[in-house]
């Protein structure tokens, strides 16, 4: 950690933004950090703040202040530079040029120096009880481009995690759940070639306890705790695909904090521009391929605050037709449909969302959907509807252990009530579904068991089959 004087720290971050199968969005940030004398532990400094410390508005996204003139290389399996790319005024480049599903280390030197070399350090457990910044581990800076877009794949893994943003600032609870769901994230992504993570949304919360203050997500020192910092190994090395829930705008907050969300995952820079592949401001819809037999789609369901005349934005008519045009026609492969509200959902909190079935459901069916993710309940559900799979998995910091009541109108097979993230896993025709609860004592994984309505137990992976 690099200090700028006595009591003021600063702790360098690398994002992998965006990858395909032949270009990479590289950003960097920091955080800086004040000692607490009294208390003898380090506080995050709010953005408010930074002017009058260290000169500066911003700590890491798309708008931050560049810290100087920054270049990025991308090496070979030798070692070799084979990319590289520059910048003099943004905090991220893209780099062009890269194979296909080809392995690549990469480095960032900002004002002719490395950035973030070494040991990092990372809010971690200390001695005196509680967590303050101590000795972490030295970032692995590589990436696996994605497979060209015409090429089969028979076999892929990737993340799905929904309703994590509570922070791990605090020894608290929802902090721990979403500590141990980082920590198997990671373990997945290093060793388990997970490819690319999705967001199901809720990606941070307000005024929840274990979050770094009382702010809603409008700043960047909220997402520190509920980001940046939980996930900071993984999103050094796969791209991380966002949606937006309703703790992420005003459906459920003071303020709407999807400005903030926008800059940190860049989301103009990497969606806005393509309008064949997304519709974007306001309301947040897009997909994106791998290789030539998985799509995803991000469908927007929350709430149009701006427009009385849609209640939702996936009822704009901008948005309602890129997404009948997106689902047009059935796809051979796998098309697989996400967003933070679920179609079907047994409860407790939320049952089924009418409004979503009206409108979606006959896309679904006319473009050959057979999976569905999303979040907002925060435990995990399985059902079949005609022949297609709804998954809820909502549970990677926040957890609801009641008992929910709604299955036979959810038409729900499984659920569980733990925290968990899940692994999908694409092999030709099938899809295997694995939530995944922990790790164990000798850091293997722990699949989750899940329960039917009449609590027979169910163990994974649960199985998508073409029709």
């Amino acid at each position: 950690m690099e200090a700028d004087n006595g009591d003021i720290r600063r702790e360098e971050f690398v994002h992998l933004v965006d990858l395909s199968h032949d270009r990479v969005l590289i950003a960097w940030g920091a955080f800086w950090f004040r000692r607490d004398q009294s208390a003898a532990r380090w506080n995050i400094l709010d953005d408010s703040e930074l002017r009058g410390v260290v000169g500066r508005q911003t700590s890491i996204g798309h708008d931050a202040e560049p810290f100087g003139d920054a270049t990025v290389e991308v090496l070979d399996a030798g070692g070799m530079v084979v990319a590289e790319a520059r910048t003099a005024d943004r905090t991220w480049v893209w780099v062009d040029g890269l194979d296909p599903d080809t392995t690549y280390r990469y480095r960032i030197h900002v004002g002719g120096r490395e950035w973030a070399p070494g040991s990092r350090w990372d809010w971690v457990p200390n001695a005196s009880g509680g967590y303050d910044l101590g000795p972490g581990k030295a970032y692995d800076l590589q990436f696996r481009t994605f497979p060209a877009p015409g090429t089969a794949t028979p076999l892929m893994r990737f993340v799905a995690m929904g309703d994590y943003g509570v922070g791990i600032k605090s020894d608290s609870e929802c902090s721990r759940r979403q500590r141990r769901i980082a920590e198997v994230l990671e373990e997945l992504v290093r060793h388990h070639d997970v490819r690319f993570v999705l967001s199901l949304g809720d990606n941070i919360y307000q005024g929840e306890q274990g979050q770094v203050d009382d702010e809603s997500g409008g700043e960047d020192d909220d997402w520190y705790s509920s980001f940046f910092q939980p996930y900071r190994y993984v999103i050094s090395r796969v791209p991380v695909f966002p949606a937006i829930g309703n703790h992420d705008t005003t459906d459920t907050e003071g303020s709407d904090d999807r400005a903030q969300m926008e800059d940190n995952f860049h989301v103009h820079e990497r969606f806005g521009k393509q309008q064949d592949r997304a519709s974007v401001g306001p309301g947040l819809f897009y997909r994106f391929g791998y290789g030539k037999d998985l799509e995803l789609i991000c469908m927007d369901t929350s709430q149009d605050s701006e427009d009385p005349e849609y209640h939702r934005f996936f009822q704009v008519p901008d948005h309602e037709q890129w997404l009948e045009d997106a689902l047009a026609v059935a796809d051979p492969g796998w098309r697989i449909p996400f967003s933070h509200h679920p179609l079907f959902c047994a409860g407790p909190e939320h049952g089924n969302d009418q409004e979503m079935i009206d409108a979606l459901l006959p896309l679904f069916e006319r473009g050959g959907v057979r999976l569905v993710l999303a979040g907002h309940e925060h435990n995990f559900q399985v059902s079949e509807v005609d022949g297609r799979t709804y998954v809820v998995s909502g549970a990677g910091g926040k957890l609801r252990e009641e008992v929910p009541e709604g299955f036979d109108d959810a038409h729900t097979t499984a659920w569980a009530a733990q925290a968990h993230l899940l692994v999908v896993e694409i092999d030709g025709d099938e899809a295997r579904l694995t939530p995944i609860s922990g790790l164990l004592p000798d850091g293997s994984l722990h699949p989750m068991t899940a329960l039917t309505k009449d609590n027979e137990v169910v163990r994974p992976p649960f199985v998508v089959r073409a029709p």
